[in-house]
């Protein structure tokens, strides 16, 4: 079992070695100079932009920039080419402002997908199972920004609540009390709507992979054998219909980065994912490529967390691979 995670661990960081190489070349090789753009002095001389190229150590080679480039991320020295501002702290204020969002979407998504997913699979042409077939096509099929627009409307107009933003604006001196239904009232709205596309997608997988499961001869044994079907179909059945979902939930982690930009737009949430979107438009380098490498972490993490749950959910992983070392 160690020996496994152990070389899954050395793996997952020479990947992250070559996922940092290419995407910095990727991104610094690009067309374009981002010491160029000042929309606020537009009349810049080539002795400021070669300031500007030395500041930033884009006049060295590529090399050279790519050592001190992770250097000065790792200490916390990389500052945006925007504001100047320190780009671990821009990541932190947003990773924060999207922790929530994904937090509540993800369990969201998780709590209600399965249970759908495995009723509707037992339950199968039944008018249960037709009906979330029907409302998980409607979802995936509806644009999320329109969804967004028709609940906001409903919503304020017969709850007059608010929704825009992470709290009201002008509403920072009252109550504690106040401050937390203010911000359980703007994050439930935007937490449901990109739950919404999550639930409709992952149900139908989770009752494609039962429907598979269930079909197996050893479930037909059980059930003439005289096991209780709850037996049967929740202790043997949904333990190998896991599996394929074990992967899935571990690539969940890079959805702190990505976020969704549109339903952060619609709402005004400063998160993760707006703070990306601006930061290509600005073409600011230091804090694309940072996120760019929080996410290949993530993704690498989420594969990691992936080994481990194979391991619990299917422990004959661990013997394979000990007996094939």
């Amino acid at each position: 079992m160690f020996s496994f995670l152990a070389k899954s661990l050395v793996e997952k960081l020479i990947t992250l070695f070559f996922i940092s190489i290419i995407s910095f070349s990727v991104v610094m090789l690009a067309p374009g100079d981002p010491s160029e753009i000042d929309p606020l002095n537009p009349k810049f001389t080539q002795e400021d932009i070669q300031r500007l190229r030395k500041a930033f150590d884009l006049d060295k080679p590529l090399p050279v920039q790519y050592y001190l480039f992770y250097k000065k991320l790792f200490t916390n020295e990389l500052r945006s080419y925007k504001d100047n501002q320190p780009v671990l702290k821009k990541i932190t204020e947003r990773f924060l402002n999207s922790l929530p969002l994904f937090l509540v979407g993800t369990l969201l998504t998780w709590c209600l997908a399965f249970p759908l997913g495995i009723q509707a699979a037992l339950r199968r042409q039944s008018l249960f199972d037709r009906s979330t077939t029907f409302f998980s096509y409607f979802f995936i099929s509806l644009p999320s920004f329109f969804l967004a627009y028709v609940l906001i409307i409903f919503i304020v107009k017969v709850f007059n609540v608010p929704v825009i933003g992470l709290q009201t604006f002008g509403r920072e001196s009252v109550s504690w009390w106040y401050l937390i239904n203010d911000r359980i009232w703007h994050l439930v709205l935007p937490s449901v709507l990109s739950a919404i596309g999550g639930i409709a997608i992952l149900s139908r997988y989770v009752r494609s992979q039962m429907l598979e499961v269930i079909e197996q001869d050893y479930v037909r044994t059980a059930l003439a054998k005289g096991l209780p079907p709850d037996t049967v179909y929740y202790k043997h059945a949904l333990r190998n219909a896991l599996l394929p979902f074990v992967t899935m939930f571990g690539l969940t982690l890079p959805g702190l980065i990505g976020g969704s930009v549109i339903i952060e737009s619609i709402f005004s949430w400063p998160g993760m994912g707006r703070l990306g979107y601006d930061a290509i438009l600005a073409r600011d380098y230091p804090l694309i490529l940072s996120l760019n490498f929080i996410a290949a972490c993530l993704v690498l993490v989420g594969t990691f967390i992936s080994d481990l749950l194979y391991m619990v959910v299917d422990p004959r992983i661990s013997l394979i691979s000990e007996s094939k070392g």
